[in-house]
């Protein structure tokens, strides 16, 4: 079933569309025999579900194919105004998460997996399914069983995120204001990240150090970039700079014009067909 899909993601995305968005999810949980799915669907302006009447219409539908296919099924709407965790792109992801359990990372990473995690436990019968997640969590007991995992595919079970190589390119941008962070692009995000080699090159990304609400000083680094290459590095932090993908100001109304039309269209921005 997963070469099948990879076949139609590899048509899909570079045509930015998601015709088969619930057969290729739902699919391999049937195959694999689940019964209880928790599915995460982030909403906002950066997500590929735009709102909150997509996110329920689509929410709707899962739990409807799910009672055809015999499964129960339950949608998390969760906020998708700017990327989760700080760290975007194969290895740096992979750090964070291994971070996040080992008692690290971001609060955000750590509030929507035990979220998910007490839901999923509720629906199979825990009581208080939030507070179990969270023991689990805690306990180093989810770290434990995801070095297990790690062995089991053939890796290094003793793995410390520092021990994840990441590319050895390396750059910043920087804040020329002082504000709070009003706004991220997700979108700009994902192009930056893409320019940089990711996901094919695993090292590549961005980390961001810089969140929603978020106080930044001037001159201050707003997010990190990591290539392989530097000629992909010079390339991403030339667009970053175009795109300006964190917007900083001190009161709302000090920003009001965000983009112009058709004066700054990038290049390399994709076109994207909304099912």
């Amino acid at each position: 079933m997963a070469p099948a899909d990879d076949l139609f993601i590899q048509v899909e995305y570079p045509l930015g569309i998601d015709p088969l968005l619930l057969p290729s999810i739902m699919s391999k949980k049937k195959a694999i025999g689940a019964t209880h799915i928790a599915i995460d669907i982030p909403t906002g302006s950066g997500a590929k579900i735009k709102n909150m009447t997509e996110a329920y219409t689509l929410a709707s539908d899962f739990v409807d194919l799910g009672k055809r296919l015999g499964m129960n099924i339950q949608c998390a709407l969760t906020f998708g105004e700017q990327p989760l965790g700080c760290a975007v792109g194969p290895a740096l992801e992979a750090r964070e998460a291994l971070a996040t359990l080992m008692g690290n990372g971001p609060a955000d990473v750590k509030e929507k997996a035990a979220s998910l995690a007490g839901m999923l436990l509720e629906m199979v019968g825990v009581e208080g399914g939030r507070q179990r997640a969270e023991n689990v969590l805690q306990s180093g007991r989810a770290e434990k069983k995801l070095r297990e995992i790690i062995e089991a595919q053939g890796g290094n079970p003793r793995v410390k995120p520092e021990e994840i190589s990441v590319g050895d390119k390396k750059t910043q941008l920087t804040s020329n204001q002082a504000g709070r962070v009003l706004w991220i692009s997700t979108e700009s995000i994902v192009q930056i990240a893409r320019e940089a080699g990711a996901p094919k090159e695993k090292g590549a990304g961005i980390v961001l150090k810089a969140k929603l609400g978020d106080a930044i000083k001037k001159d201050a680094v707003l997010l990190e970039i990591y290539a392989e290459r530097s000629s992909k590095l010079e390339s991403a932090l030339e667009l970053a700079k175009r795109l300006q993908p964190i917007v900083l100001s001190k009161k709302p109304e000090e920003n009001m014009l965000l983009d112009r039309v058709p004066e700054k269209i990038a290049a390399e921005k994709p076109f994207m067909l909304e099912r």
